[in-house]
């Protein structure tokens, strides 16, 4: 299966502060916030929503089409993604923005505040994915929407259904901007939709559909649900759910659900089921999550199937084992 992977693309300023948010945090004072977190460590990885998916699958073996948009500082960061098995041919390199940067601070709980500088990706609206099912390049099989600039997540899920190629619909982080309308439309006919648990609330507070309304639209919904792992769910179907993997250092969540989605689609590219998929997807995600940054983990095949083993048996290793690229 070949994937394209739209979306961010970006720099990641992480830093950690050594006490907790909620500590910090007066009630009856919300309306008037004004803090400064002396952090104590901080890190410059690469990162993006896009190239942290498109950098999981490459890891695993498959040869994803990475679509974006970047700056002029690309080129360093472009060199590490091909060497990690990603075609980056389709990034659009802008002439007036630098590459997005995403700054995040994480406390001792693994709560997060952050923010995000957009710089190039406004312009990721300008790329089509016409060119995509032309010339000598493969057409990709599924076309991924992750979050980048509003209109461009609208105008690739448009010209998905106008090519006749099937996606996926990831919008997440940017629930919070989209309007209703804006968000039913990225999820409609998707195969598969993916959010964490608050994000699921989020969908239907703005699209104002129940959970059997998003069923009968989409393939199948994908809920990651931190520490108890994945539910999946599809119109029809038991729900089903998938532990992740048990006591996996938790180092930097940062990234963790972009890796749980490289090991999820790579899983399924090579035509596993949805188990097999979300337990793929979670022993990676539990690799990213033992590392700093985004795209510092190791996807060698027998490291992570000593972890499927563990957390899901001999057996699964077998069944898994395909996913990897490895003979079972």
């Amino acid at each position: 299966m070949r994937i394209a992977v739209t979306g961010s693309i970006a720099t990641d300023h992480l830093m950690v502060f050594p006490g907790r948010f909620a500590d910090q945090l007066i009630p009856d004072q919300l309306a008037h916030v004004s803090l400064s977190f002396l952090v104590d460590a901080l890190e410059v990885r690469r990162g993006g929503v896009a190239a942290n998916v498109a950098f999981g699958l490459g890891s695993l073996g498959l040869t994803p089409l990475l679509v974006g948009a970047v700056g002029g500082d690309f080129a360093e960061y472009e060199v590490w993604l091909k060497e990690h098995g990603v075609d980056t041919g389709p990034v659009l390199v802008s002439t007036e923005h630098q590459t997005a940067r995403f700054m995040c601070i994480t406390d001792q709980d693994a709560n997060q505040i952050a923010s995000f500088y957009a710089g190039a990706m406004q312009e990721a609206r300008d790329i089509d994915l016409w060119h995509l099912t032309t010339g000598s390049a493969a057409r990709p099989d599924l076309v991924l929407v992750c979050p980048n600039d509003p209109a461009a997540m609208l105008r690739h899920t448009g010209e998905c259904r106008e090519l006749g190629l099937p996606f996926a619909a990831d919008p997440s982080q940017q629930l919070a901007r989209l309007e209703g309308s804006e968000v039913r439309d990225l999820v409609d006919g998707a195969r598969w939709l993916f959010t964490n648990e608050y994000e699921a609330a989020l969908l239907l507070e703005r699209t104002g559909w129940e959970q059997a309304d998003v069923l009968a639209k989409v393939g199948a919904w994908i809920t990651t649900l931190g520490g108890a792992g994945v539910r999946i769910d599809r119109a029809g179907h038991e729900a089903l759910t998938v532990p992740a993997v048990p006591d996996a250092p938790a180092v930097d969540p940062t990234g963790v659900g972009d890796a749980f989605r490289a090991g999820f689609l790579a899983a399924v590219a090579r035509g596993l089921d949805l188990t097999c998929a979300a337990r793929l997807g979670c022993v990676v995600a539990a690799q990213a999550l033992g590392a700093v940054g985004s795209q510092s983990y190791r996807t060698d095949p027998q490291q992570l199937l000593a972890a499927a083993e563990r957390a899901y048996g001999p057996a699964a290793v077998d069944r898994l084992a395909p996913g990897l690229g490895e003979r079972p």
